[in-house]
């Protein structure tokens, strides 16, 4: 069964390239030309999504926004914005990585296959890892302190789920953005600094125990 794809911009000749491309490769590709048609068309359940961050009435970091808690897919932005804090506010709205245009249709499509086959892991998977207070469920992609289950974002949860995965173990930030992200990548530090603080204000809401520990000048470990 082919993988499906959800497209959303409003540059009409770069979705019909892309539609072109992927199609040739033998994906199943929906498209849309603005955000609203976007938000209407997560209902087809799309096993990845492509989303342009700059858009006309709802931009894409506002359509990410909105659909997070309804799709659990990677969310791929396409954006011709190279300042780092628009690719960092992208990444924390709740997108799992980012591709500058102009880019290879070669290297879209290898992130593409990247963040899918890192999907097919997960789902394989049948795990879960209990630690004092807290529950990770790695088939279901939840972190429970206690009764109280964790509102958290896509790269809030791969960060907790790799880090304890590999306990004890120190990473730098750069390995950890190139982990969660699933493809070897440029890490970027920032993101990684503001997603380590969320999560740990989050547990800090539920529990004294600082499960995520600051190694300074090396990293970040999961406690034993």
């Amino acid at each position: 069964m082919p993988y499906k794809i959800l497209m959303v911009d409003d540059d009409t000749e770069l979705l019909k390239m892309l539609r072109s491309y992927f199609e040739m490769k033998n994906y199943e590709v929906i498209t849309a030309e603005n955000g609203i048609e976007g938000l209407q068309k997560i209902e087809l359940k799309p096993d990845i999504i492509l989303l342009d961050v700059n858009m006309p009435q709802v931009n894409g970091i506002e359509v990410c926004r909105r659909i997070r808690d309804k799709v659990a897919c990677p969310v791929l932005f396409l954006t011709a914005m190279a300042e780092e804090q628009d690719c960092v506010n992208g990444l924390l709205s709740g997108g799992d990585d980012y591709i500058l245009k102009p880019f290879s249709l070669k290297e879209l499509e290898a992130r593409v296959t990247a963040h899918l086959k890192r999907e097919e892991r997960h789902r394989g998977r049948a795990e879960r890892h209990f630690q004092g207070e807290v529950l990770i469920d790695y088939t279901a992609k939840t972190v429970q302190v206690g009764s109280c289950e964790l509102e958290l974002t896509k790269l809030e949860y791969g960060i907790i789920e790799f880090l304890s995965l590999n306990q004890g173990m120190v990473f730098d930030k750069e390995r950890i953005y190139e982990k969660v992200c699933g493809y070897d990548a440029e890490g970027d530090s920032r993101v990684v600094t503001e997603l380590v603080h969320r999560i740990r204000k989050k547990f800090q809401e539920q529990t004294e125990t600082e499960y995520i520990e600051t190694v300074w000048g090396m990293g970040y470990r999961w406690k034993k």
